[in-house]
């Protein structure tokens, strides 16, 4: 007599607050993103632009002019997907490429005066959606989250 197959399979991911599944975190933070993309996106249609390029924009007015492969790193992108982003945002003005001193191949990108336009009009639209996602919070909730979130992004900041 063989076993139930059944009894061998381990909880399966449900989303649920008792969930045990090794896979619930991953689902649960997907469809978070996909709820926060949304918002999101909603909010920077108006301006014509996409979350991909609002991440962009942010990196370099943070950082200033950054190597295409550093902005890709910061963002999440691959080599190709950065390539696109920031050729979007070179046609709109939002951005330019310019020569990296000592290398002629790497390309470093800059915000431009209407590049900072539009990104401190991405930020003013974007928190309100940001608010309206954290509506179900209760006090000090945000923080709590944003902490862990930051320290399950970043693990490499703990470890050093």
């Amino acid at each position: 007599m063989t076993a139930d197959p059944q009894s061998r399979i381990p909880s399966r991911a449900s989303g649920t607050l008792d969930d045990t599944s090794p896979f619930t975190l991953g689902l649960l933070l997907r469809r978070a993103h996909w709820r926060a993309n949304a918002a999101l996106a909603e909010a920077l249609r108006p301006l014509g632009i996409e979350l991909r390029h609002y991440a962009v924009l942010m990196e370099i007015a943070d950082r200033g002019p950054t190597v295409q492969r550093d902005l890709a790193g910061a963002t999440g992108s691959d080599k190709a997907g950065i390539m696109r982003v920031v050729d979007d945002l070179e046609r709109r003005g939002l951005a330019v490429r310019k020569c990296v001193p000592g290398d002629r191949r790497v390309r470093a990108v800059e915000i431009t005066p209407e590049g900072v336009r539009v990104f401190e009009a991405a930020h003013a639209v974007a928190l309100p959606a940001a608010e309206r996602l954290a509506a179900g919070l209760e006090p000090g909730e945000l923080g709590q989250l944003t902490e862990l979130l930051t320290r399950l992004s970043r693990p490499a900041a703990r470890e050093a």
